[in-house]
């Protein structure tokens, strides 16, 4: 059977080629009908205010599913697993056109690479072609890759928690930053979690931007005994896990309207303060319903209209007990990091009151 002939897609003032245009992205649920590959690339063009808001001039990590979305398919963990299904694109992929941009990044191994940096929704459009479904944007401008300008709080239901229970955290968080002098902008995840954004100066670091984040949630957690902090899974309990490591160096988080590889194509969505404290099941934010909702205007419209100091979240990282934090496996080992060891795991006659290993 001959191949569909390829689709052209409306982006901006480009019309952007979309090949295997039939291919079923998402299968049909109860709730959905299936979404092929050109609707994919037809929902990112039809949402291109709010998606530019959150990608344009910042270094952006793919996440492509080029077969498809599919019970059992996985996506990939490392560079070496190479029996999953979807990958995490951190290059610019071959044969990227001449109006997509990059921006060189550094890892916290020290390496470089040239990452997408989206200036246009053809940049997004094209991605789509290339079976993107999630943008994961660093949270700086590619004047300066090295100073963030974004706070990103991510409230993580664990095992025995649900969705309702991360809204009512995330009202939580919502008053501590008003406290504090800060103004939050929320989001759906796509998926079980809230996402809250604040944009800051950017003039530091991310080793000040971690912390800051850490401060934020052990206040939070003070708060609240729904709320934990610890990194170790086996320590969270039935909490809501704010997941301070995602403030890290090449650490992201899926961009507002980002689709998310799950069952009746979700969108990561923008919300109100309103919205979120009645909203009960984010589902209902999907491929299908958001671009209707864009067109009352973007909940986020404002979001770049101030920038906040993290001043006051440092000093918090600063005031409150528990010291630095682990940091995620792939890292090198990091200045007063504790020793990433399990718990369970981990026997105490083989550690000094440093929390260095003992050799035998």
């Amino acid at each position: 059977m001959a191949k569909p002939p390829a689709a052209e897609v409306r982006a901006g003032e480009r019309s952007v080629r979309v090949s295997s245009p039939d291919r079923v992205i998402y299968e049909k649920t109860e709730h959905t009908p299936e979404v092929t590959k050109l609707m994919v690339a037809e929902y990112f063009a039809s949402v291109e205010d709010g998606l530019m808001r959150a990608l344009r001039e910042r270094p952006t990590a793919l996440e492509r599913w080029t077969s498809g979305v599919r019970e059992g398919m996985r996506l990939a963990t490392g560079p070496q697993d190479r029996n999953a299904d979807a990958f995490y694109q951190k290059r610019v992929p071959k044969g990227a056109p001449d109006y997509l941009e990059s921006v060189q990044v550094t890892f916290p191994s020290g390496r470089t690479a040239e990452e997408v940096c989206p200036t246009e929704i053809a940049v997004p459009v094209w991605c789509a072609h290339m079976g993107t479904l999630t943008f994961h944007p660093w949270p700086v401008r590619r004047a300066d890759v090295d100073h963030p300008d974004e706070l990103r709080i991510d409230l993580d239901p664990q095992p025995g928690t649900t969705f309702s229970d991360a809204v009512r955290v995330a009202g939580v968080a919502k008053e501590l930053l008003e406290e504090l002098g800060l103004r939050g902008y929320p989001k759906t995840s796509g998926n079980r979690g809230v996402h809250v954004y604040v944009r800051i100066e950017p003039r530091w670091d991310f080793t000040d931007l971690r912390h800051a984040a850490i401060g934020f949630g052990r206040e939070l957690a003070r708060r609240d005994d729904g709320v934990t902090m610890n990194w170790w899974k086996e320590e969270r309990g039935e909490r809501i896990f704010v997941d301070f490591n995602q403030n890290n160096r090449d650490r992201t988080i899926a961009s507002a309207y980002s689709l998310r590889p799950i069952p009746g194509a979700p969108v990561s969505t923008p919300v109100t303060w309103a919205e979120l404290a009645d909203l009960t099941d984010p589902r209902g934010f999907n491929l299908f319903t958001v671009p209707g909702r864009v067109q009352d205007g973007d909940p986020w419209a404002d979001i770049d209209d101030e920038a906040f100091s993290l001043e006051p979240l440092l000093a918090l990282w600063e005031e409150l007990p528990g010291g630095e934090m682990p940091f995620p496996p792939d890292y090198p080992k990091m200045p007063g990091e504790p020793p990433r060891v399990q718990p369970s795991k981990k026997v105490a006659a083989h550690w000094d009151e440093h929390g260095n290993r003992v050799e035998d």
